[in-house]
């Protein structure tokens, strides 16, 4: 894999890319690839989006529904760690 240096990158950009490298919990280099390979038009595949359009996913309603109904497993039952 080849590598490339970036000279000349004025603080602020550098801070606003830092802030969003930890916001979404991406490293700085996945979030300089990504915005990189979306002005190029090349956007590469990623596993987790291979695997999810694979498997499918949940509505935001179909996902309340499950977190709701397993809320109760959450709980802790203080008699049982006596």
């Amino acid at each position: 894999m080849s590598q490339i240096t970036l000279r000349g990158l004025d603080s602020k950009t550098e801070r606003e890319l830092r802030r969003l490298a930890k916001k979404t919990g991406k490293s700085l280099n996945r979030i300089l690839l990504d915005i990189i390979n979306n002005s190029a038009g090349s956007k590469k595949k990623r596993p987790a989006e291979s695997l999810r359009r694979l498997a499918g996913g949940w509505t935001e309603s179909e996902a309340s529904e499950f977190y709701e109904s397993i809320r109760i497993c959450e709980q802790i039952d203080e008699a049982m760690w006596r």
